[in-house]
């Protein structure tokens, strides 16, 4: 194991009924930023109930609806306006990870005088953010509990992963109920996002970690035996509570303690193509990561096998590794498929047009790749793969 040191700040407040936390949390008269989405908050009651509880401290309220499931920087550059114009005191993100993540983004950009690309881009440091808090909606990308966020500029096709211990939530409140109305297709799209995060790191390059190791393999199996069973009862409280504790352990820090961080490679690649088409995170990554696998196993086949036998169910038994590897990166493919995710860049209608700047834009940040260091060649096999 590598030397760590673990950190993480937000309380997270899991449970049914757990909103009505808000109004203990929360001071008195604060002015808060109300941020959602396209308004589904307001058909399913969940409005209604955060209102309720920030109508107990007299909470002063603005709203900034309409954040994008790739959140936009024209959104961000909305929410600093209402930040600085109305002296906003807290944000307050009802939603998944998208309208989190453009949260984060707005709690940066609100003290920081310049543009907040500026911070999205590394081109200015980020020193200071307001507070914020969240509502969770979505259990898919764990923003609810790390400091990492995702912003696409639209208007250069660049989408960018950045973060900053600035930019974790101060609470998070998690109710397995308000994922009830998550339609089929968005909750398939967030069982593989959440299982991506703990596959990510599992690729990683350090010795002796048994326990970080085991701590990932339980997670995925627990996914693969409760993903199908919530898609056959999607207003199953056991399931979606289950699912929703899965997304934020995958990715609140606690899965890479002693190791290098994982390979976080596909959500370089993905980030790219949905950067030029604008697709679903969690479908993007259906499609590639089983290539990925299929990529990195011809050079080197070990924790791909390592992850087909212990969380696959794939027997090694008178196989060679590469074989039992390909059957791995077979079999996670086939799930996802048999959940209902796209295989193919064809299924978006994706053929190889944009490959060049897909990859361009891949390396928009240096490094792209730990277990398995990416280049140019790298990542057009893997597009070329995912056809």
């Amino acid at each position: 194991m590598n030397t760590f040191l673990q950190y993480n700040p937000t309380k997270l407040y899991f449970g049914k009924n757990e909103v009505k936390q808000l109004s203990s949390i929360l001071d008195k008269g604060m002015n808060v930023l109300l941020v959602y989405g396209g308004g589904s908050i307001k058909r399913n009651g969940i409005y209604d109930d955060v209102m309720a509880e920030l109508k107990k401290i007299d909470a002063v309220v603005s709203e900034l609806s309409g954040v994008e499931p790739n959140p936009r920087l024209t959104t961000v550059r909305k929410g600093v306006e209402i930040c600085k114009t109305e002296g906003i005191d807290f944000l307050l993100a009802v939603g998944g990870g998208s309208v989190i993540d453009c949260t984060k983004a707005i709690a940066a950009g609100a003290t920081y005088e310049g543009d907040a690309w500026d911070l999205i881009t590394g081109k200015a440091s980020i020193t200071d953010a307001l507070p914020f808090g969240t509502v969770l909606t979505l259990a898919a990308t764990g923003s609810e509990m790390n400091a990492v966020s995702v912003i696409t500029n639209w208007e250069k096709n660049d989408k960018l992963g950045w973060s900053s211990p600035h930019v974790f939530p101060t609470f998070s409140i998690l109710d397995p109920s308000y994922t009830f109305s998550v339609p089929r297709d968005q909750t398939i799209y967030g069982i593989v996002d959440s299982m991506s995060h703990a596959l990510e790191l599992y690729f990683h390059r350090t010795e002796n970690t048994p326990m970080i190791d085991g701590f990932i393999e339980s997670l995925l199996r627990t996914a693969i035996a409760t993903g199908p069973k919530l898609l056959e009862d999607l207003q199953s409280f056991e399931h979606r509570e289950t699912m929703m504790y899965i997304s934020t352990t995958a990715f609140n820090g606690s899965l890479a303690n002693g190791t290098d961080g994982g390979d976080w490679a596909t959500h370089r690649v993905e980030h790219a193509i949905s950067a030029v088409y604008d697709i679903p995170h969690g479908g993007g990554l259906a499609i590639l990561f089983p290539n990925w696998l299929e990529h990195v196993l011809e050079e080197d086949p070990s924790r791909v096998k390592k992850l087909a036998v212990n969380v696959l169910g794939i027997s090694a038994e008178g196989k060679e590794d590469i074989q039992v590897a390909r059957e791995g990166a077979r079999a996670l493919r086939d799930f996802w498929n048999s959940l209902g995710a796209p295989s193919a860049l064809a299924d978006y209608d994706i053929d190889d047009t944009e490959f060049d700047a897909i990859v361009e834009k891949t390396f928009i940040k240096p490094g792209v790749g730990t277990y398995k260091e990416m280049d140019n060649e790298s990542v057009r096999d893997i597009l070329k793969r995912s056809l």
